[in-house]
């Protein structure tokens, strides 16, 4: 299942297009991901992407992406039905 790139769901891959909403604590909470690790390290270890969003480097290497409308993640559904 494809994941669109305006995604509103809020799980970590929610964010592919717009990895600048990973620096916003309010998402972050609402991702059960973020939730599992130690507050502190979480800001400390953005800090090199930020830096690569800041100088342009992440656009110079991934910017393909801004231009994608979705993006397979692995996501996928399964459905069951009674035996």
């Amino acid at each position: 299942m494809p994941v669109p790139f305006d995604c509103t769901d809020g799980f970590l891959g929610a964010y592919w297009r717009r990895p600048e909403a990973y620096f916003d604590p309010h998402v972050r909470r609402s991702i059960s991901t973020f939730n599992l690790l130690d507050a502190h390290l979480v800001v400390e270890t953005l800090d090199l992407p930020r830096s690569e969003l800041d100088s342009g480097a992440w656009d110079e290497k991934y910017g393909q992406l801004r231009n994608m409308t979705e993006l397979d993640l692995g996501c996928r559904i399964l459905r069951m039905t009674p035996g």
